[in-house]
């Protein structure tokens, strides 16, 4: 039962990042791709009936921590308090953005919105990254099971640690290239005109670049945590996941320069799907490390009680399905090109 809620607590969090990530993306693309207000309207006509239910993702990881591991969502949200204030910013910067963009008919009004709206975008998955970065990295946890951080200490990724050090720095940047041309995928295939040549442009660069530094960061890894690839030859789900995420990256290649956008969007979701899962994989069962190795927080001893597990899983196996089913429908609903809105129409 641990394992398994392990594993729905993986497939959440793939979720939010898969889903999120994109509208993110167009975030922070959002100033390149789109010249003028019509085309920045049709941007967030792409994404506008996506992003707000893509954000839920993120609760639903939290509610899933809160059920099945409650000392590691205690002892996170401690240890990270800050780190989570700059992210519920950016969160609220980016909705009232985009509401707000169109309430006043000037363009400065507009343009202070847009880039609020681009600036938010951007830092949101150099903060997810540089958090994944921390847990990869470990974290000074005490025999309490808790930790706190500084926002840096000498930058080293040995201890004392803070939130930002090389690694985590670098895995902010390599988080913010995946989804910004996760973004520039699903602008290609939502999108059309100057935005979409632009977006396919985007796409092509960014994910050259994630191609280029995925191998190097994979080594810096291995060096801040050797655990993490001793793990890989025993676990073949890992490998599987490993094969998800080069098919995936092959498949936006062949897309974008097919111009099939479709691929090219499905392929950057295998992507960012693979490494999740290849990352969850391999650390498993640890869910927050600790940096001497001592008192890290794992699927077995930070979980609940088996009988909430099976209870909670009776209501995950009833939720789970409707959510699906909608994100099913409101794709259904909204397929085909985006259309600007007028100025009055809203965004």
């Amino acid at each position: 039962m641990v394992e398994f809620w392990f594993g729905i607590a993986a497939l959440m969090l793939t979720a939010y990042v898969v889903l999120d990530g994109f509208d993110l993306g167009a975030g922070a693309l959002h100033t390149y791709v789109a010249r003028s207000d019509r085309e920045r309207r049709q941007v967030l006509a792409a994404i506008g009936p996506f992003w707000d239910g893509n954000e839920v993702w993120l609760l639903a990881t939290g509610g899933v921590l809160f059920v099945a591991f409650p000392t590691v969502l205690a002892s996170g949200l401690s240890g990270f308090y800050f780190a989570i204030f700059l992210v519920l910013w950016m969160l609220i910067f980016r909705g009232i953005s985009i509401e707000f963009r169109s309430h006043v008919e000037n363009t400065l009004w507009r343009a202070a919105w847009d880039f609020v709206f681009c600036a938010s975008s951007v830092l949101l998955p150099v903060l997810f990254g540089a958090a994944l970065g921390n847990l990869l990295r470990g974290l000074p946890i005490d025999a309490s099971g808790y930790f706190s951080l500084a926002l840096f200490t000498d930058f080293s990724a040995r201890p004392p640690v803070g939130i930002l050090d090389w690694y985590t720095v670098l895995a902010g940047v390599f988080g913010l290239l995946a989804i910004a041309g996760h973004g520039a995928t699903f602008l290609a295939w939502k999108t059309d005109g100057d935005v979409q040549a632009l977006s396919r442009r985007a796409a092509l660069w960014l994910y050259g670049a994630v191609a280029l530094v995925w191998p190097p960061m994979t080594a810096l890894t291995s060096l801040v945590n050797p655990d993490l690839y001793a793990a890989l030859p025993h676990r073949p789900l890992a490998w599987l996941s490993v094969l998800v995420a080069l098919l995936g990256l092959v498949s936006v290649g062949l897309g974008l320069r097919r111009r099939r956008d479709v691929l090219a969007f499905v392929g950057s979701c295998g992507f960012l799907a693979g490494m999740l899962a290849a990352t969850a994989a391999c650390v498993f069962p640890t869910m927050l490390r600790a940096v001497d190795g001592t008192h890290s927080l794992t699927a077995y001893n930070a979980s609940a009680p088996s009988p909430s597990l099976r209870i909670a899983l009776a209501w995950w196996l009833i939720g789970f399905p409707i959510a699906f089913g909608y994100f099913v429908v409101l794709f259904r609903m909204h397929r085909g090109k985006a259309v600007a809105a007028t100025a009055r129409e809203g965004y």
